[in-house]
């Protein structure tokens, strides 16, 4: 989803303004409630609902089962210490549900290959969009707000403030952690994703995660510069991949998976056409080795538009109807233009069972030479070996 302003009160006192000099301050009282096991299995261990916003560092206990219940807000100067094993489920609320990093605050969730970090759904029957998913809100630029503004955005659910200046801004620590169910939504405009990433920058540290069954995209960037590799997302129902707001940073080893229902592996942006681009420029990640496995039905794989940039590198793409459809025109959504500037390029590609591998719907004149490079050539991400003992799902 590419709509990032607009605010909802969602089961807690959010105050909020959509500008970086007069937001208030969120005020919401801590509602963690210790059940002692009541309607649990019979175990003995506590059961602690968690919701609210949390103004000191928030350290998880192994030996407790956690339940969010409601938004888990960290404020300002506060880590959320997630320790490796550990499974977090979440009401099956949708949308009410879900675990936010303010900008300011930092999570550190660190799991392993044998002891990955699991959010899931608590429903007896979890299905997608059963909870929220995780979001994380940095200070790294965006192009919504003018270039070098500390100005923010807010999120599309919650208002929560993100976007500023600083390149190498650090949300914290993400490894092995796997997110299933999530992507809850409200309505069409308004929906949370499996890792919703706002303006988080190149000094947090995400690798080796996996985004399973969501309602909605798998991972979204909406602008900032982190780095994030290791990525598999499996039957997401929109997008798997999605970047808007001049996202900067890089991708490296993605594994994509087509379930039933699925938009794109890749939905790319220059920026949020609902808005503009006040930054003056587009989104230009790098994307490096990635394995893209398709329905076989008529579907497109990665779709490249509003003057998106970026450069593509050792690509695997198997059954589409189409392997890159390139929209955009002359005027302020100039796709066309990066292939000509040598700024939107795919190096070393293969397609198996791909009927059209080039769509130009950008108003600019190019061939297939100019675009793709290498044809043949690409041999994808080895997710057998990063992905090995910790994520599901994959074929």
């Amino acid at each position: 989803m590419k709509k990032s302003i607009l605010m909802l009160g969602i089961a807690t006192t959010l105050l909020v303004a959509c500008e970086a000099d007069d937001t208030a301050e969120i005020i919401i009282n801590d509602n963690s409630v210790t059940n002692n096991n009541s309607g649990g299995d019979g175990s003995g261990n506590d059961v602690v609902n968690l919701s609210g916003v949390y103004t000191q560092n928030l350290v998880l206990d192994a030996n407790t089962e956690y339940v969010v219940t409601g938004p888990v807000l960290m404020a300002s100067g506060t880590t959320l210490t997630i320790p490796a094993g550990m499974t977090i489920k979440a009401q099956p609320v949708g949308v009410n549900a879900y675990i936010a990093i303010q900008q300011g605050a930092q999570i550190n969730a660190v799991g392993t290959a044998s002891q990955p970090i699991v959010l899931t759904s608590n429903a007896g029957t979890p299905g997608s969009g059963d909870w929220g998913g995780l979001v994380m809100c940095g200070r790294a630029p965006i192009n919504s707000t003018a270039d070098g503004s500390e100005d923010t955005a807010t999120s599309e659910v919650g208002g929560l403030s993100y976007g500023g200046n600083s390149d190498t801004d650090n949300s914290g620590f993400l490894q092995y952690v796997r997110i299933e169910y999530a992507g809850g939504a409200i309505d069409g405009n308004a929906e949370l994703n499996g890792l919703s990433l706002y303006a988080v920058g190149s000094g947090t540290t995400i690798d080796h995660i996996q985004i399973y069954e969501g309602s909605d995209d798998g991972v979204e960037f909406f602008g900032g510069t982190v780095n994030v590799s290791q990525i598999a997302v499996v039957n997401c129902e929109d997008d798997s991949i999605d970047w808007t707001e001049g996202f900067k940073g890089s991708l490296t080893d993605v594994y994509v998976q087509h379930g039933a229902s699925h938009d794109k592996a890749f939905e790319c942006d220059g920026y949020n056409t609902d808005f503009s681009n006040e930054g003056g420029y587009f989104s230009a990640p790098n994307v490096t080795n990635v394995t893209v496995v398709g329905a076989n039905d008529a579907s497109e794989a990665i779709r490249l538009r509003a003057g998106t940039q970026g450069i593509f590198t050792n690509i695997v793409l198997n059954d589409f109807d189409e392997g890159f459809d390139l929209d955009g025109d002359t005027g302020s959504n100039p796709t066309g233009q990066g292939v000509l500037d040598d700024l939107l390029q795919v190096i070393n590609v293969t397609f198996n069972n791909v009927t059209t591998k080039l769509k130009n719907d950008t108003g600019y004149t190019f061939t297939e030479a100019d675009f793709i490079s290498g044809d043949g050539n690409g041999t994808g991400t080895d997710v057998s070996a990063w992905g090995s003992g910790w994520t599901v799902g994959i074929n």
